[in-house]
């Protein structure tokens, strides 16, 4: 079987994305449910595929697993289909995103997301600081990271 793929997306992969979107968050279990399935796609191909960069990861079989989307230093969405989790996809769409960065890249991750906050600590990312929720519209705390190029990199 072949390894998988890191790809740039293309506007005809918002079902792929919503797929992966909806699929990882009601994985989490502490996240409302404030969209309905068509206007998450409609975000998909009008928000995220249309004012972010957005790259795919791909298992051996061409089945889009994970994407990340990436607006100037932020990473705004980092998601792997729960099915495909724990086998390094994550991790291949982060380290794509870093090979590309500038001098920083930062982030907001949900403070019950104890996992994906271990995930970007162990990829160098520093907690800055915490939100009570307020900013985000599913009132659920979150987490500010930030990753520094390592000094010399480039």
């Amino acid at each position: 079987m072949a390894d998988p793929v890191v790809s740039p997306a293309r506007r005809g992969d918002a079902d792929a994305i919503t797929d992966v979107f909806l699929a990882a968050r009601a994985g989490l279990g502490f996240l409302p449910v404030l969209h309905t399935d068509d206007e998450t796609r409609w975000w998909a191909e009008h928000v995220v595929l249309a004012e972010h960069d957005v790259v795919l990861v791909r298992d051996g079989n061409g089945v889009v697993r994970g994407f990340a989307a990436v607006r100037g230093a932020w990473l705004e969405h980092l998601y792997v289909h729960p099915e495909a989790q724990g086998r390094g996809l994550g991790t291949r769409l982060l380290t794509d995103v870093l090979d590309r960065a500038g001098d920083e890249v930062r982030l907001h991750v949900f403070l019950p997301n104890t996992g994906a906050r271990r995930f970007y600590e162990r990829h160098g990312f520093e907690l800055v600081g915490t939100r009570d929720g307020s900013d985000n519209e599913e009132g659920v705390p979150d987490a500010t990271y930030r990753w520094p190029r390592p000094a010399g990199a480039r």
